[in-house]
């Protein structure tokens, strides 16, 4: 178990046992010192459990994913510079497919140039 996700437990049973959110934050700042949640995520995560919250997982978030590196990017940059090779540093985000970033570009560029062993 990571240290916050310790921490929710602690926070969870804290709640469970009638503490109050500020003797909850106080416990934790006993138990982990410098390491503890800040008092924002302390009475946040007291909220939720006060709202009915059983999980002390944090919910899955949309959004941009962490890492747009795929092998389908990353054969679409291949073909891509095999066919235009004397043109790739003129690429735009308007020439490239639409699930093809310029940092997918500039990673599989980087790889390509710089750690093939020529």
């Amino acid at each position: 178990m990571d240290g916050g996700n310790e921490q929710r437990v602690a926070i969870k049973f804290c709640f469970k046992a009638s503490l109050s959110a500020t003797e909850t934050l106080v416990s934790l700042q006993k138990a982990y010192g410098n390491d503890a949640l800040n008092r924002s995520n302390v009475f946040r995560w007291y909220s939720r459990f006060q709202g009915g919250r059983e999980l002390v997982e944090y919910d899955e978030r949309g959004g941009r994913p962490t890492s747009t590196q795929t092998e389908v990017n990353t054969a679409a940059v291949a073909d891509l510079v095999i066919k235009a090779a004397s043109v790739c540093q003129f690429f735009t985000p308007k020439m490239l497919q639409p699930c093809i970033t310029p940092c997918t570009l500039h990673i599989y560029l980087r790889q390509t140039i710089f750690c093939s062993p020529n």
